[in-house]
């Protein structure tokens, strides 16, 4: 399978749950690369790069997120893998 991006955008209770330090966490233990981040809004950012059926892993755990976070909705928009990233990284 080819790799592929995903972009998410994660509403609920999210910041101040270690949202970003879990996501990375897990992309990093899948072997996915790309960035997490806050929004001002309240919403986390993630953008994924790897393998579909791993990318689709990752969306899946950020529908729960870590202990203490209440995920009201996932955005998922996918796109061919651009290679922008060489790890996973928490963007500020």
């Amino acid at each position: 399978m080819a790799d592929i991006r995903a972009h998410l955008l994660v509403s609920g209770r999210v910041q101040g749950v270690f949202f970003r330090y879990a996501t990375q966490e897990e992309a990093t233990r899948l072997g996915l690369t790309g960035s997490v981040r806050n929004l001002k809004n309240g919403g986390v950012e993630v953008i994924a790069e790897g393998e579909e059926t791993t990318v689709e892993r990752l969306i899946r755990w950020c529908h729960q997120g870590p202990p203490g976070a209440q995920v009201r909705e996932v955005q998922v928009e996918k796109e061919p893998a651009t290679g922008e990233f060489s790890r996973f990284v928490i963007t500020y």
